[in-house]
């Protein structure tokens, strides 16, 4: 094992990959620290990712990472009510996370970046007032000129030099599962499913595989989200029927900050990216694409501060200006959204979904080009007169919320 790096990245999941792949492909020495002895495992997301967002990102993905294309959704209302949107082309994937994060550590791998497997990054090393690498679980130090956060929710190290972590009152807890067959469920299209009885804070989801199989899941604010999808399995008038008989396995278990990113993501040698620095998307709770994009530039900070010797807060700030350029308008309108969306009953959320249907809302989403960037995307949706009926509909209805 190497003593020292140029960059260590702590944590092996998709941001701590593609950091160290993009900072390793500059130039930089990178070394990954990563707790578990497997990339990929545990798997806790349900790996639906848009295909502009990977395209964009310069991602192409190998066969076996693919398990389907998606062309549409419907989104269910708590009464039953529904409505369904539906593309010429496909517009995500269905991937296998686990073959994913392994497709992303062999990319940085063949750049020349060492995988430390099964080996914790207990705490910071500092020294007057500068993050200069890590000390591990096993008792040695790897030092470093920057350090990239990349450990998820757990958030220990921002926690040790005084950072922000993500928002405790817009956190929900998931629960992931596959089932090994489902009914009447088109092969390549979502279904959502909103409501305060199934899923409140989110939602809960069925996503086909192509052979037949599918993910299903949810997630909520209160309660135990294992409770709630025996709930939604068997009492969902809709969902228990296409569920029915069918063996569920493979379940875990994860938050999901939904709070938008932390307020400060960098210090003197040090940058925080992904779930570790909430960049999720808190409409939905996906966060593939934000994470990479946001870990792209994380290894471009770095490597730029190695060449300038600089590794003060200062200079890397850059970090935080050039993610909030990519992100930051999406990630305020995102979080305005879900924080309506928590504020409104059941039965207006009813009401909403009618609306769509009834104004071929639909229509207006066909023109959406990218599903990752919302509040951008919005702008030109929103001069349908049946898109602002909608928006008018829902902020009064948010306003005048009993919750």
């Amino acid at each position: 094992m190497r003593g020292k790096a140029d960059v260590v990245v702590v944590g092996a999941g998709p941001s701590g990959s593609f950091s160290a792949l993009t900072a390793a492909r500059m130039g930089a020495e990178v070394v990954v620290c990563e707790e578990h002895k497997e990339v990929g495992l545990p798997s806790h997301c349900a790996g639906l990712t848009s295909l502009g967002g990977l395209k964009r990102l310069g991602l192409h993905l190998p066969e076996m990472v693919v398990e389907n294309e998606i062309k549409g959704a419907v989104f269910y209302s708590p009464s039953g009510r529904e409505f369904r949107v539906r593309f010429a082309y496909p517009v995500t994937f269905v991937i296998d996370r686990v073959m994913f994060d392994k497709h992303l550590a062999e990319l940085a791998e063949k750049a020349g970046v060492e995988f430390l497997l099964g080996t914790k990054a207990r705490a910071l090393l500092l020294d007057k007032g500068f993050v200069n690498g890590v000390s591990l679980k096993s008792g040695e130090n790897l030092t470093s000129k920057i350090v990239i956060d990349a450990e998820g929710c757990a958030s220990t190290l921002l926690k040790q030099i005084g950072l922000q972590t993500f928002d405790k009152s817009l956190v929900v807890n998931a629960v992931n599962a596959e089932v090994d067959r489902v009914k009447d469920v088109q092969d390549d299209t979502v279904e959502v499913y909103f409501g305060q009885r199934y899923a409140p804070g989110l939602f809960a989801w069925i996503i086909p595989r192509r052979d037949g199989s599918a993910k299903i899941g949810l997630a909520t604010r209160v309660g135990n989200p294992s409770e709630y999808l025996k709930h939604f399995l068997n009492t969902h008038p809709i969902a228990k029927k296409k569920l029915r008989g069918a063996a569920v396995k493979n379940a875990s278990y994860h938050l999901i900050p939904l709070g938008g990113p932390i307020p400060k993501t960098y210090y003197n040698g040090f940058l925080a990216v992904g779930d570790a620095a909430s960049q999720v998307k808190p409409t939905t709770g996906g966060g593939v694409v934000m994470s990479l994009t946001c870990a792209k530039i994380a290894g471009e900070s770095a490597f730029e501060a190695i060449q300038q010797n600089d590794f003060s807060e200062g200079f890397l700030s850059r970090y935080q200006q050039r993610w909030r350029r990519a992100i930051g308008f999406d990630m305020v309108v995102m979080r305005r959204i879900r924080l309506m969306l928590n504020s409104l009953p059941d039965q207006k959320l009813d009401r909403i979904i009618s609306l769509c249907s009834q104004w071929r809302l639909s229509e207006s989403l066909q023109k959406v080009r990218d599903i990752d960037f919302q509040g951008k995307a919005l702008m030109p949706l929103l001069r349908s007169p049946a898109a602002w009926t909608v928006a008018l509909y829902s902020l009064i209805a948010s306003l005048t919320s009993p919750f």
